[in-house]
């Protein structure tokens, strides 16, 4: 028997916050490629430290729904596992955006886990990216091979230089494809700022996707306010929105994508598991699906 375990940050705050996660949970559950699928949380039940005990599966395949190689997915979650022998040398990641995944023991259960990399940075990721730009232009008719920019946005964190590692590598990746006139990552705690988003680019139509997982504080409240966007984000914001002579067409979070769950089984697929048809299932179910939460 195999199992999927898919970890994820959840709020105390913001009961929302794992509604994402619960969503691709479903979708890959309906592909029955998994005996098992169970989704845990640090600031929610199920908890990291009990979901391995819940298993039944001998093959246990853990993929942490977190944007970046760091501190929950290096240190808080491999403890919380209890996984013996973890050394993030396991991951063989020396650029903080190649983590593949470690086989070890897991403390008090016999079973054989396979840890992955995080989803934000697995190469299927700038697929979902280009989706949910696709999704909130089609909204209104809108096609983004006509003269679009698009703005990739995260977090950045001065204490964690892995944070805009994985904005860097999917704005690259993208930008290689051509899809987009330009192609630009901004931030909202280090240069260049989401705040100034208008300055880095001369397309009139800018698509801004924020690289988070869910929808929340950062994405529904300072980002909208910080481009300019709205003065006072209880009062909503437009779809596009005039800021300097350009307009923003305003995603929300990526990780709300229906596509989110092929890029859990792509991680899961990697560390070898037996997936099936479930990468194509996935694909050809969300093409047209509504973000997770709608």
């Amino acid at each position: 028997m195999q199992a999927l375990v898919i970890v994820a940050h959840g709020s105390h705050l913001n009961p929302d916050s794992s509604t994402p996660t619960y969503d691709h949970a479903d979708r890959i559950r309906e592909t029955g490629a998994f005996d098992e699928v169970k989704e845990a949380f640090w600031k929610e039940e199920p908890s990291f430290r009990e979901v391995l005990r819940t298993v039944e599966s001998d093959e246990v395949y853990v993929v942490p729904l977190f944007i970046s190689e760091g501190y929950f997915t290096e240190q808080v979650i491999p403890r919380e596992l209890r996984l013996d022998g973890w050394d993030i040398e396991e991951w063989d990641s020396e650029d903080g955006v190649s983590a593949t995944q470690a086989t070890l023991g897991a403390g008090d259960v016999e079973k054989t886990i396979h840890y992955c990399g995080p989803v934000g940075t697995h190469e299927a990721m700038s697929d979902v990216i280009v989706q949910r730009a696709e999704s909130v232009t089609a909204d209104h008719d809108a096609d983004i091979d006509d003269g679009f920019g698009l703005a990739v946005v995260g977090h950045g964190t001065e204490r964690n230089e892995n944070s805009a590692k994985a904005i860097y590598y999917h704005a690259d990746q993208i930008r290689d494809r051509g899809r987009f006139d330009e192609v630009q990552s901004v931030f909202m705690d280090e240069e260049p700022e989401v705040d100034d988003v208008t300055d880095f680019f001369e397309s009139r139509d800018i698509v801004v996707v924020p690289l988070f997982i869910a929808d929340g504080f950062h994405t529904q409240e300072d980002i909208p306010e910080d481009m300019g966007l709205t003065d006072d984000y209880r009062t909503g914001y437009p779809v596009p929105g005039e800021v300097d002579g350009h307009r923003l067409w305003y995603s929300g979070a990526v990780g709300t994508e229906a596509l989110m769950a092929d890029v859990v089984l792509e991680r899961a697929a990697d560390a070898g598991a037996d997936v099936g048809t479930a990468i194509e299932q996935v694909r050809e179910a969300t093409s047209d699906e509504p973000v997770a939460g709608d």
